[in-house]
């Protein structure tokens, strides 16, 4: 697995799921960088700037890295769809960001093909998304309905499954307005269940939470990184520099891949230590 570079602290937070969604899957492939140009017809340094967070990558891009992963392309596009939306703050906002006129989806010659093939290959990839449009812009209305949701209600159900076959996050313990009525108070009532440690506010152990998140998931985090004697500060469903910190703690002291970000190892890390 890479060791990946810590992303910029200014990537804006749906910018930075999809950076590392697709960080996962070029790992999961085993790719080095030369040979994911050599895949999908976007050059090496371009895919350091994309999986750096310096550069958003194209739809094509991110098309092309769901077929090299075998993987549906339609939740990564719906991921591109929303972090476009939000790149451009970020763009301003990242210091010595490159100017990104090159960037418009058309690839980069890598030497795989002669010069005269990229109209032929950007007029291939065009048609390949003009046909799945109709059905993405679908999904993205379905799953921005969803979205909201879950994150606006915090309403879940503890048996219930997302897309991918997960468990979907379950807030058990009541999430409170403080009396200002600006953010939601988080209650840690931890507990050990069924082999696992659960703090009330989710019982995901696939979701990916990282820097600049909130919720209940961030919030769990917290209460579990407290259990474990490593303490994130205040409980406020905030990812933020001492949350970050104490969960590479963790991954460092698990022996597991020291990025920052909790996904499924790390769950499972904060989750499976049994009771002494």
């Amino acid at each position: 697995m890479s060791r990946w570079k810590e992303l910029p602290a200014e990537l804006d937070p749906r910018v930075r799921q999809l950076v590392v969604r697709l960080r996962r899957l070029k790992d999961h492939g085993g790719l080095s960088m030369r040979q994911l140009a050599a895949k999908t017809g976007y050059s090496a340094k371009s895919w350091e700037r994309y999986l750096g967070g310096r550069s958003l990558p194209p739809r094509d891009a991110v098309e092309a890295m769901a077929g090299i992963a075998g993987e549906d392309p339609t939740r990564l596009l719906a991921l591109h769809e929303v972090a476009s939306e939000h790149w451009p703050r970020t763009r301003g906002a990242l210091p010595g960001a490159p100017e990104e006129a090159a960037e418009s989806g058309r690839p980069e010659h890598t030497g795989a093909s002669e010069p005269g093939d990229h109209d032929e290959v950007t007029v291939s990839r065009r048609s390949r998304t003009v046909r799945i449009t109709g059905a993405v812009a679908l999904v993205l209305a379905v799953a921005a309905a969803v979205l909201l949701a879950v994150r606006f209600t915090g309403a879940s159900g503890s048996g219930d499954e997302d897309s991918d076959g997960h468990p979907a996050a379950a807030s058990a313990a009541p999430v409170t307005a403080s009396a200002s009525g600006s953010k939601p108070v988080y209650t840690c009532r931890v507990r050990w269940e069924d082999g696992h440690w659960y703090a009330g506010n989710s019982r995901t152990q696939e979701a990916l939470v990282a820097f600049g998140e909130a919720g209940p998931e961030v919030a769990e985090v917290q209460c579990l990184l407290d259990r474990a004697g490593l303490s994130p500060g205040e409980v406020d469903g905030i990812f933020g520099p001492l949350t970050q910190r104490a969960v590479k703690r963790v991954q460092q002291r698990d022996g597991l891949v020291v990025d920052g970000i909790v996904g499924p190892h790390t769950w499972r890390a904060l989750r499976g230590a049994a009771p002494h």
